[in-house]
C-alpha cells in the first residue's frame, strides 16, 4: 500500500494509494467485478464532510513537502481495535499501522483478515478528519481478504469502530466510490479538518495480470450516527 511520493508528505500525499496483493483467481476476480454494483455513488455526500465544520478545534495537517510522519498517534486519539460491518458479515481486528521507510508504502497488515489504521491520522473519537482503515481484497496466498466485498457498501449502510475498551462509534455509509490509482484524490480522505468521518480504502476494478495488480481502489465513506 503505497503512501508517499517524491517531494510529497508522506501524511497522505502519493501517487498510488494501495499497492493490493496478487488477485486470489484472475477468472474469478473478474466474474465478480463483472457483477458488482455501479462503481461510485455519494461523491457529493464526501465533498460536503470534507467542507463541513469540526465538531471541536483539532490540529490541521502538516502541508510543507518535507513533513515527516508522527512516532505514533497523538495522546488523544483512540486507537481503533476492531471492525463491525454487518452487511459484510465481517468483524475484523484492527491494526495500527504507519509507512514503510523503505518502499514509502502504508504498511497495511500482512495477514488478509486484519486491515490497518492509519495511526498519523484521527482516532476512533476523532470530532474532525478522517479515519483511514485499508485493507486488503484478496491475495495469492491467503484467499479472499476482510475488504474483499467491500464495493458491495452502499449508502445508508452500517458499521461500528470499537476502541480497546470495546465501546463502539456507529457509522453510516454516505458514499463509495472507485478511482485510479493515480488519480485518487488523497488530501480528501486523509484529511484533519472538516467533518469527522470514516474512510474505508482497498482495491478495486480489472485485475491487471502483467503487473499483478488491481487497477483502481475502492473508497467507501462513513459518517457518524453516534
Amino acid at each position: 500500500m503505497t503512501l508517499g511520493s517524491s517531494g510529497a508528505s508522506r501524511e497522505g500525499r502519493a501517487r498510488l494509494l494501495i499497492g493490493c496483493g496478487l488477485v486470489v483467481i484472475v477468472v474469478a476476480g473478474v466474474a465478480a467485478y463483472r457483477s458488482r454494483p455501479e462503481p461510485t455513488v455519494g461523491g457529493t455526500a464526501v465533498a460536503a464532510l470534507e467542507s463541513a465544520p469540526a465538531a471541536a478545534s483539532a490540529p490541521a495537517a502538516p502541508t510543507g513537502s518535507s513533513a515527516a510522519p508522527r512516532e505514533a498517534a497523538p495522546a488523544d486519539e483512540v486507537v481503533p481495535a476492531r471492525l463491525r460491518v454487518p452487511a459484510l458479515k465481517l468483524d475484523v481486528t484492527v491494526a495500527a499501522v504507519g509507512v514503510d521507510a523503505e518502499t514509502g508504502e502504508l504498511a497495511v497488515p500482512p495477514s488478509v483478515d486484519r486491515v490497518g489504521w492509519y495511526r498519523f491520522g484521527p482516532g476512533v473519537t476523532a470530532r474532525a478528519g478522517s479515519i483511514v482503515v485499508a485493507g486488503h481484497v484478496d491475495s495469492a496466498d491467503q484467499g479472499r481478504g476482510a475488504f474483499f466485498r467491500l464495493s458491495r457498501l452502499a449508502p445508508g449502510d452500517t458499521m461500528t469502530l470499537a476502541g480497546p475498551d470495546g465501546a463502539d462509534r456507529a457509522f453510516e455509509v454516505v458514499a463509495r466510490e472507485r478511482y485510479r490509482k493515480t488519480r485518487i484524490p488523497l488530501d480528501r480522505y486523509f484529511a484533519r479538518d472538516g467533518a469527522p468521518r470514516l474512510t474505508l480504502i482497498t482495491c478495486g476494478g480489472p485485475f491487471d495480470a502483467k503487473t499483478r495488480h488491481y487497477r483502481d481502489n475502492i473508497v467507501v465513506t462513513a459518517k457518524p450516527t453516534s
